[in-house]
């Protein structure tokens, strides 16, 4: 029960602590989950991430359900899913009680502009580390220009993208790796 426990709190302190989605809690998760908790490694997280970001849902509650299955199975999936959840839920309730008094207000207004200049170097900050974990080569370099360069101007999927990468790095991995039936130096 212990372990449910620690899940719970973990992951409802990295939901409470989160603010501009997904790409913005990456670095409070992976203090929490990497270098608190030692549940994953970074790299482990990256790959949650990614599979997270594929499937159907948010980003921060997929991963965290991935997370609560690795540490305790299908209860520590719930448990951990319902901790990164449970702040949100209270503070979207409370949130959506008062905003339409409030949104009006000038100093509201200029509360929300702020916050989103914020979110944005949050996000910036979790592309710097994504980058940093992701592109150690130049096979990795190539697969982000052609995505970067296809998200920007061809209107796909996310999805695709992911598939398409996932299907260049096993390519050019296989390529990589030597024939062990072809004779050396003969």
């Amino acid at each position: 029960m212990n372990v449910l426990m620690e899940l719970f709190v973990t992951f409802a302190r990295v939901g409470v602590m989160t603010f501009g989605g997904g790409y913005a809690m990456l670095p409070i998760l992976e203090r929490e989950v990497c270098e608190n908790k030692k549940w994953a490694e970074p790299e482990e997280l990256m790959d949650y991430y990614a599979i997270g970001q594929c499937t159907p849902g948010v980003i921060a509650v997929n991963v965290s359900t991935f997370l609560g299955s690795k540490i305790r199975g299908t209860l520590g999936a719930a448990v951990a899913t319902a901790g990164m959840v449970f702040p949100s839920l209270v503070i979207i309730t409370v949130i959506a009680a008062l905003i339409s008094n409030f949104s009006e207000l000038m100093w509201v207004q200029n509360a929300f502009a702020g916050i989103r200049v914020c979110v944005c170097v949050l996000i910036f900050n979790a592309v710097v580390k994504l980058w940093k974990s992701a592109v150690k080569d130049g096979t990795a370099l190539v697969i982000f220009g052609v995505v970067l360069l296809g998200s920007v101007f061809l209107d796909l999927s996310p999805v695709v993208y992911v598939i398409l990468a996932a299907v260049a790095g096993i390519l050019l991995q296989v390529k990589k790796i030597p024939d062990k039936k072809a004779p050396a130096n003969e």
